[in-house]
Order: C-alpha cells, then sequence, then structure tokens
C-alpha cells in the first residue's frame, strides 16, 4: 500500500526506455524531498518489463524510498495520478520508415519527420485516437493531474489535446531550448550558469531572444566564432541565424526541414552536410540500444545512470509537490504570450512552475520575418489538427501543400500520390475516415462545408 502522501507519477509509454530512464534518473535527485510513487506502462509487456526493471534497479543503486509498480492496465496506472508523462510512439520504427521513405522514393527528403512535413502531419494523425482515449481517462480518473507531453509533433499534440479536452491541464515538455543554450555558451567559452536568456516560438522553431551575461549582450561573441570558423558556417541553423538575425532552438537536421530552403536542392544537402531520412538510423541505433538495455537487466550487469538529464518533468512535478519554483520552457495554448503569433495556437515560451501551477510569460511581439516563419509552421499544425478532428482528407492535402519543405519538392500531383501511399502505410492508425483514402481520385471539396474552411 503507498504512502498516501506519495506523489504519484504515471508513465504512459514508459517502453520508451532510454527516455524513462532519464526522466527517472532526475526524479532521483529529488527522492529525499517528496515521496514519489513511479507507476509504469506500456502496451509492451515485454518493454514495460525492461522498464521497471531500469527504475528498479535505479532504486536499489540510489538507495531510493520512491516506490516502482508496473501496470499493463492504463487505467490502473492513471488512477488518482499527480502527473501523467506521455512519451508513448504509435506506429514504432516500421511507421517512421514508412515516414521518412515513401516520400523520398518521390524526392521528397526529411530528415527527422517528426514534427512537420508529410512525416509529422501523419504521425500527428495516427496519434489522435490515442489522445483521444487518454484524455477521456484522465477527465475520468485523475482530472487534476498534469499531463506532461514528451510525445512529438509536439505543438500538433498539444494542439489537439486542447481541442478535444481545453479543461485538462497540459504542457508540452522538449529539452530543446535548454541543449541550444548549453551549445550555444560552449561555443563561446561562457558557463551556461552565467548566462540569462529568454526563447519563444513553436516548439523545435523558436528563437532566441535575448542571450546575456551580465547584461551585455552575447550575440556578438557568436559572430566572432562564426566568422572564424568555415566549418560551423556549414550547420543549416547558423546560416538560418545569420539570414534570419535570431539562433533558433532546435538541431539542424530538424530545422532544415522545416523550410523549403535546403532539403529540395542537393548542393544545399551536401554543403550544410544533410542526411535525408537520418531518423531512420538514428531510429534503429535506439532500437539497438533498447536491446543493450534489457540485456542488462536481464543479466543483471551494471546499468550507467546518468547524474541528471536536465528535463523539465521532473521539475514541474518536483515544483507541484515541493512548492519549489522552476522555469522552464513550454508549449502551451497561446493567450496573449507572443502577440504577433495566432490566438490559440500551441507556442513555446517561458514558463514558470510552482505549487500553484504553471505561469507562462509573454514575450510581447517576435520579428516578423520569425514570426512569418512560425505562422506557417502553425498553419500545417492548425489544419492537421482540424483533419484530425473532423477526419476530413481534403484538410490533409491542404496540410501538405502549405508545408513549405513539400511544397518546394513535389508537385500537387505528386503530393496526392505520397499522401495516398501514407494513409495504406497507416491504415490501422488513422481516424476512420482518413485511413487508405486515395487522395489521386478527386480534387474538388463535395460540401460547401469543406470549401469554406
Amino acid at each position: 500500500m503507498r504512502n498516501v502522501s506519495s506523489t504519484v507519477i504515471a508513465f504512459v509509454g514508459a517502453g520508451s526506455v532510454e527516455f524513462t530512464q532519464d526522466l527517472l534518473t532526475d526524479l532521483a535527485v529529488w527522492d529525499a524531498e517528496m515521496a514519489m510513487t513511479w507507476r509504469l506502462h506500456d502496451i509492451s509487456e515485454e518493454r514495460l518489463a525492461v522498464a521497471v526493471g531500469v527504475a528498479e534497479r535505479l532504486r536499489a543503486d540510489r538507495g531510493l524510498r520512491a516506490e516502482v509498480e508496473s501496470h499493463s492496465d492504463r487505467a490502473s496506472a492513471l488512477d488518482g495520478a499527480d502527473a501523467v508523462v506521455v512519451t508513448a510512439m504509435v506506429g514504432g520504427l516500421e511507421a517512421t520508415r514508412a515516414d521518412l521513405e515513401i516520400p523520398l522514393r518521390y524526392g521528397l527528403r526529411q530528415t527527422i519527420g517528426d514534427t512537420l512535413g508529410v512525416g509529422g502531419i501523419f504521425r500527428g494523425l495516427r496519434t489522435a485516437g490515442f489522445y483521444s482515449d487518454l484524455a477521456a481517462d484522465v477527465r475520468r480518473l485523475c482530472p487534476e493531474a498534469w499531463i506532461l507531453n514528451y510525445t512529438n509533433p509536439m505543438a500538433i499534440n498539444v494542439g489537439y489535446l486542447d481541442r478535444i479536452a481545453p479543461d485538462l491541464k497540459v504542457l508540452g515538455l522538449c529539452h530543446s531550448v535548454h541543449w541550444t543554450m548549453d551549445t550555444l555558451t560552449r561555443l563561446v567559452g561562457v558557463p551556461l550558469d552565467d548566462v540569462t536568456f529568454t526563447a519563444a516560438g513553436v516548439n523545435h522553431q523558436a528563437w532566441v531572444l535575448k542571450w546575456e551575461r551580465d547584461g551585455q549582450d552575447l550575440y556578438p561573441l557568436l559572430d566572432e566564432r562564426i566568422a572564424t570558423d568555415p566549418e560551423l558556417r556549414r550547420r543549416v541553423r547558423v546560416d538560418m541565424y545569420r539570414r534570419l538575425g535570431l539562433f533558433p532552438t532546435e538541431s539542424s537536421e530538424h530545422s532544415a526541414e522545416y523550410v523549403g530552403w535546403y532539403l529540395p536542392h542537393v548542393e544545399q544537402i551536401e554543403r550544410f552536410r544533410l542526411i535525408p531520412a537520418e531518423y531512420v538510423a538514428i531510429s534503429e541505433e535506439n532500437a539497438k540500444e533498447y536491446d543493450r538495455t534489457a540485456e542488462a537487466v536481464r543479466s543483471g550487469t551494471p546499468i550507467a545512470f546518468e547524474t541528471e538529464a536536465v528535463e523539465y518533468a521532473p521539475q514541474v512535478i518536483h515544483a507541484l509537490a515541493t512548492g519549489t519554483r522552476h522555469d522552464i520552457y513550454a508549449t502551451v495554448r497561446n493567450r496573449g504570450w507572443i502577440d504577433n503569433l495566432p490566438d490559440g495556437a500551441a507556442v513555446e515560451v517561458p514558463v514558470t512552475v510552482d505549487a500553484d501551477g504553471a505561469h507562462p510569460h509573454g514575450v510581447g511581439d517576435l520579428p516578423e520575418v520569425c514570426a512569418a516563419l512560425n505562422r506557417r509552421f502553425l498553419d500545417v499544425v492548425g489544419l492537421t489538427i482540424d483533419a484530425a478532428v473532423t477526419a476530413d482528407p481534403e484538410l490533409v492535402r491542404r496540410a501538405a501543400l502549405l508545408d513549405p519543405n513539400t511544397s518546394a519538392s513535389l508537385t500537387p500531383d505528386q503530393v496526392d500520390t505520397v499522401l495516398t501511399e501514407l494513409s495504406k502505410a497507416h491504415a490501422q492508425t488513422l481516424p476512420p475516415g482518413l485511413s487508405e483514402h486515395d487522395y489521386t481520385a478527386s480534387l474538388h471539396p463535395s460540401t460547401p462545408t469543406r470549401r469554406q474552411r
């Protein structure tokens, strides 16, 4: 029987073992300050067993008092939970392979394919049913819990949850801002703890608006470093910074596929050292890492735990449980936090968390060129959410046509062919009405309602 004062954390998708391990490692730092119950859930019994084995090993290695529970049933994991950490991935490696390799056959190059583009669109669509069921379960079993979402596509998933369950408390969490600032400070030789910064935009395409040490702007130091390093100038986000004036907060591999400037051009791919469909190899290596961890659990060999992984979800949980203030970055509904992005859109902004919850901070206007790129990003996001809610395939088509990299790479007829193949490949997980739809069969909306959208 668990301690009634324990903070109950449900991990949905705990079979993403390496990520779950990082989150638990960070939570372990505060084991003495707050009693915790870690409820691990996954639909794969094998992966769940490995995740539980890792959690138990961490508990023993660190002498933790946290309780570890295994739940093959999601409802039992959610019942009375204080926080729900979501790391689920619908479709697994084969779905990722389809998202990247089918478009590539027609000349549409994506690197990661989990956020925007046709890969991000279909990842969002096949995840919609999972979120619908999860929202219903949370509303029934733990309506006051915070849903802490890590699953991509972040803006689509958080926006979809806001659309179908606006009464629930949701934060979209990603480590991209933290690691961007870590990278920048290393480039200019300034300790991260010595700087203050502000970033905002949309997840995977936010912008470093302010970056200072003792009130001194650090961007000039970055300019000096870039000027003296030709290899650094062969990174996409360095090139974007030089053209747009602000540094983007996601890797070059991600950033390249959110615009139409790089991947459609062979010479740009070579110049910026991009690898089309790179995420397939990354996912395959992640699968091998899982196998190594599973073998370590089975054989009892040591597991190397990080001292701290610097993830935001543990900071949110610590703040809610102890009242300690933490300043993080999160994706939330735009309620005036960014003035020149659409109201109600899923935006990434600074957020303070404490015992009373999450408090986003407004940043005013973004520079117009950055806001313009974010608005096109959010146009694709919004149409994808509409498609998931209505199961209208015309909205899927329009989302793909508006995507910058897709529209720069394919003709409209080629887009229809790619969408048709993806709708077949993901038939088992798409919303009814979108499964196995033939986008090549008709170009005209069949109802006035569709024409008005």
